[in-house]
């Protein structure tokens, strides 16, 4: 034990736990514990709102496998956090939020700044823990971390801003002293029952997702794919989740994903899920292809039991860390007569066939050399710009979308996607969040011009802090993917998704010089592979705004939440004249 301040205590325990930097933006509220971030080897990173802390935090997080920390001042400050911890929620991604309160002579008088913070997270974090009295900071932090860690989800700790003063005995304990990171394999019964009905399997298929990555279970996953002739889709958005280059690996399932993962899929008479909850949105039909098997068996394997058949009925579930449930059940396989029925010549020239295939039909579409450029020329020639070790983030929308299906991945905790929060303005934040995990790594984000809209102003926080990010900004001045559904539903009738367009469009690169960051605009594909090899090897923030194609328009975004339009009014019948006619035919 030792005396100390609440705030010495905050900052000597965010030191212990390996903290070396908090975004956010400076506040009275906890000025107390800023003024020793210096001295304790904790940078804070200045941000221009506070929804990039969060994706920050929640990148970093990605990246390190260690819980990210974010922190802005009460009220409007940690109020501005609630869609990038909503983000890191639905992400499953372990984030401390430190949220400075009010002070306890203030609380219920509506002064200045107050908000009721609690209420605000509620549905929103794994735990909250609203610190008590001064001394108990100490404990709090560590609670979060704890919980952060064990349950994979954001964690809130709310202090009020007159519990960083005054004094107390304080005992800083080291991590390994309150939480354990080992898991185990899971039930011995559910793990004999997993291999027997995996080696029974005559079409095996493993979906890895992000559990694969958080485990680091990728080896046993091989080693199990490989033992059972079995094909490797990723589960949506975890494209990292199982190296690209192992030839049975057909990329991931999902919206805009991979035809060789879906139709490899529908043939499955048995899916072993690997530390994926198998998704609503992630499973749902694509290029018209009903492609997971209503009929086969589902072996799933989550740590969260809450997961669990939750959305596809399962024939075993195993409560279990994705690597060790792996390693016992491939024990359990090689302890049985004879290899996975999976295995053998003609599963796996079905494997390579249907990769081939749908390498083929990806590069036929990337080969247009039409202006203004066609989106998936841009992906595709991105996609062979990035180096193996590049991180790179994607926003919501159409075009980022799309490159679900064209980035490969060979190396884990490299793809940094939205996933189903599905909010814009993440790319960016998220990038610059993958840039401080790991310096020495190109970090990239993908983002249509909408969605950069509500992220472009952090570009001077890029230049201030020096975080050589590129950006790459598809601009086609609309909002694609909603008016993909005014195409399809609103007999083209647009309201809402133009962009600039009246005046001439916005010129996001010489926005980004103004700001301070290099800025390229690339009008004609050919400059394309130039234009991104100039951004990875800048030392500077670069934005590099490419003039896409609007309408090459992609696979429809949420066809099905969206129905033909009903009109029972006078004044609206005729808008639903053309929609009542198909439905008719």
């Amino acid at each position: 034990m030792a005396l100390m301040t609440p705030s010495e205590a905050m900052v000597e325990t965010l030191r212990t736990e390996g903290v070396t930097v908090v975004p956010g933006i400076v506040g009275s509220a906890f000025m107390d514990a800023l003024d020793l971030f210096p001295d304790a080897g904790i940078r804070f990173l200045a941000v221009r709102h506070e929804q990039t802390a969060g994706h920050m935090a929640d990148a970093y997080a990605r990246v390190t496998g260690i819980p990210g920390v974010c922190i802005g001042q009460n009220g409007p400050g940690v109020t501005n956090m609630v869609t990038s911890i909503a983000a890191a929620y639905m992400g499953h991604s372990p984030v401390v939020l430190l949220s400075p309160a009010a002070g306890t002579a203030a609380v219920g008088l509506d002064g200045f700044q107050e908000a009721d913070q609690m209420s605000i997270f509620s549905s929103i974090t794994k735990a909250q823990i609203q610190v008590s009295r001064p001394d108990r900071i100490a404990e709090a932090i560590r609670t979060a971390f704890r919980i952060a860690l064990a349950e994979r989800g954001p964690v809130q700790v709310d202090i009020p801003r007159d519990f960083f003063y005054g004094e107390a005995d304080f005992e800083i304990l080291a991590p390994e002293r309150y939480r354990v990171a080992a898991r185990g394999a899971g039930d011995e019964h559910q793990l004999d029952r997993a291999a027997e009905v995996i080696a029974a399997a005559r079409n095996p298929v493993i979906i890895a997702g992000m559990g694969v990555v958080d485990a680091g279970a990728i080896d046993d996953v091989r080693a199990l794919a490989e033992y059972l002739g079995a094909p490797v889709a990723t589960s949506y958005l975890h494209n990292d989740a199982f190296p690209a280059d192992h030839p049975q690996a057909v990329g991931p399932i999902g919206y805009q994903g991979s035809k060789a993962a879906m139709r490899l899929l529908k043939e499955a008479d048995v899916v072993v899920a690997l530390g994926t909850r198998l998704s609503t949105f992630g499973t749902l039909p694509q290029y018209g292809i009903e492609y997971f098997p209503k009929a086969a068996k589902i072996v799933q394997v989550d740590v969260n039991y809450r997961q669990l058949g939750r959305v596809w009925p399962i024939e075993v579930g195993v409560i279990g860390d994705a690597a060790a449930a792996t390693r016992a059940i491939f024990r359990r396989l090689e302890a049985r007569d004879g290899q996975g029925a999976g295995a053998g010549e003609d599963r796996l020239a079905r494997i390579h066939q249907a990769r081939e295939e749908w390498r083929a039909e990806r590069a036929d579409n990337a080969s247009s050399g039409a202006v203004p450029i066609s989106p998936q020329r841009m992906l595709a020639e991105l996609a062979r710009s990035l180096p193996g070790d590049a991180a790179i983030s994607t926003d919501i929308g159409n075009i980022c979308s799309a490159a679900n299906g064209h980035l490969e991945f060979t190396q884990p905790r490299k793809f940094l996607a939205a996933l189903s929060f599905g909010n814009c303005g993440f790319a960016y934040p998220a990038a610059l969040g993958a840039k401080l995990a790991a310096p020495g790594s190109p970090a990239v984000a993908l983002v249509g011009d909408g969605a950069w809209g509500m992220s472009l102003h952090e570009t001077m926080t890029a230049v201030e802090e020096d975080l050589p990010v590129m950006a790459v900004v598809a601009n086609n001045q609309q909002w694609g993917a909603e008016k993909r559904n005014q195409v399809d539903f609103y007999d083209d009738r647009y309201v809402g998704v133009d962009i600039g367009r009246e005046h001439g469009g916005f010129r996001f690169a010489e926005i980004a010089s103004a700001m301070g960051a290099e800025g390229i605009r690339v009008e004609d594909p050919g400059d394309l592979a130039e234009a991104f090899a100039q951004g990875l090897g800048s030392d500077r923030p670069t934005v590099v705004e490419v003039m896409v194609d609007p309408e090459e328009l992609a696979e429809p975004f949420r066809r099905d939440a969206l129905k033909l339009p009903v009109r029972h009014l006078d004044r609206y019948s005729h808008l639903a004249a053309r929609e009542q006619a198909l439905a008719t035919n």
